[in-house]
């Protein structure tokens, strides 16, 4: 599988990569009935598919499930951090998929990678946090008459995206997966929730037991996160830009307060908004010394590194995914991962079980597109309510739970205006 066009870091750990991602396909039920089902129907037959994902054990059982269907398929990092070498290595050697990620990656390297899946003439892209997007509107736009369409997994990507569409900049349609209720109320809050906490303590060996541990934005991701370091003895406080947001997290036992009073006494933060500057250098100079500082929201920009670096006077890495920044006032504050995704730098990302129903809507949402694409305007769709539905039907089907249906007499009862009291 040499000649497949590739950049990954050694094609030698390829064996183990394949032991991962066959662990991963058993906690994939959903995604594996699509693959099956893809294989035989063919519905992407003749489609080229640039994937810009965390190159991870889940997404490569997503990346099969597109192959199975019938589409070439090209991959590259959506974050440089978040590759597994060795699930790179084996999409390569073992499913004949071409890749470009390298964990640890740098801007230029990034950038190329992208540049390289763009150069396979891809006619669907499908996209983590816009930036296949974004470098196709500007720097490839005679490529534009290829796309059909795309998707998009992620809040950020999908903000960005809603911000071309208004600008009438966005060229072609894409479903906004972030949106589907079987992705966000389940991997951003569930997923999310343990990955986060999983890559902080992997990188500090922290007891998170009596800390007080600082959420930044209580949307899905933000939930998740206050309610997993609650559950591990954490005293929670929330910083939040948004009222009804922050009335939801009082009512849910939470602490709010602004960011830079939190600062003051908060062991660990951690940013989740989409957002930029949230942890701006205003919020540094308050912190006291052994701060932990981490982020998991799409880009480190939610972090102010440059003001970070501005106000210190020294800098190491003390461990791995740790560096520590020494203050003029010879206060210490500990970086996580480069304030890049903390879930994925030093940990694994989401556990599989949740990756099962947003891949699912990746995969449906592909094949919805090849189906619909002549027909929507370039826009931001949702997931259709059926696949949702759909997806949540099998996934209970697949951990053996049944639920009740609704009688003729109680489908009337809802379909009426006659009765009441």
């Amino acid at each position: 599988m040499n000649n497949i066009p590739h950049d990954v870091k050694d094609l030698g750990l390829a064996a183990a990569g394949k032991n991962r991602i066959e662990w991963a396909d058993n906690y994939m039920p959903v995604l594996k009935l699509i693959r099956q089902r893809f294989a035989k129907e063919q519905p992407l037959r003749g489609k080229t598919l640039a994937a810009c994902l965390h190159i991870t054990t889940e997404t490569a059982n997503l990346l099969r499930t597109l192959q199975a269907g019938g589409a070439k398929v090209v991959a590259c990092a959506s974050n440089p951090l978040s590759t597994q070498d060795d699930v790179a290595a084996s999409l390569v050697a073992d499913y004949g998929i071409s890749v470009f990620a390298i964990k640890g990656e740098d801007g230029k390297t990034y950038y190329n990678h992208i540049l390289a899946s763009l150069d396979a003439r891809p006619n669907m892209t499908m996209d983590d946090g816009a930036d296949t997007v974004a470098v196709l509107h500007k720097e490839r736009r005679r490529q534009l008459k290829d796309i059909i369409g795309g998707t998009e997994e992620t809040t950020t990507g999908v903000i960005r995206l809603k911000a071309m569409a208004a600008d009438k900049k966005l060229a072609y349609p894409i479903i906004a997966v972030n949106d589907a209720l079987t992705k966000h109320m389940f991997d951003n809050r569930y997923g999310t929730g343990q990955s986060t906490l999983d890559g902080i303590v992997r990188a500090t060996n922290v007891l998170l037991a009596g800390s007080s541990f600082v959420v930044a934005g209580y949307g899905w991701c933000g939930k998740g996160l206050a309610m997993r370091a609650a559950g591990m003895g954490a005293h929670v406080i929330v910083t939040e830009v948004d009222p009804l947001k922050a009335l939801e997290a009082v009512m849910d036992g939470f602490t709010v307060m602004p960011m830079n009073d939190a600062a003051k006494i908060a062991d660990i933060f951690c940013t989740v908004t989409g957002n930029t500057t949230v942890i701006s250098g205003t919020t540094f100079a308050a912190m006291k010394s052994g701060a932990i500082v981490s982020n998991s929201g799409h880009f480190n920009v939610e972090i102010d590194i440059p003001a970070l670096e501005r106000m210190s006077k020294s800098k190491r890495t003390i461990r791995p995914f740790v560096d520590e920044y020494v203050t003029h006032d010879n206060r210490k504050i500990f970086l996580l991962g480069e304030g890049r995704l903390i879930n994925l730098a030093s940990a694994e990302g989401h556990p599989a079980v949740v990756m099962d129903m947003s891949f699912a809507n990746q995969a449906l949402s592909a094949e919805y597109m090849v189906k619909n694409a002549k027909r929507l305007k370039p826009g931001v769709y949702s997931v259709p309510t059926d696949i949702d539905e759909n997806i949540a039907a099998l996934k209970l089907k697949a951990i053996g739970v049944k639920v009740d249906k609704l009688t003729a007499k109680q489908k009337k009862y809802l379909a009426s205006w006659e009765e009441g009291t």
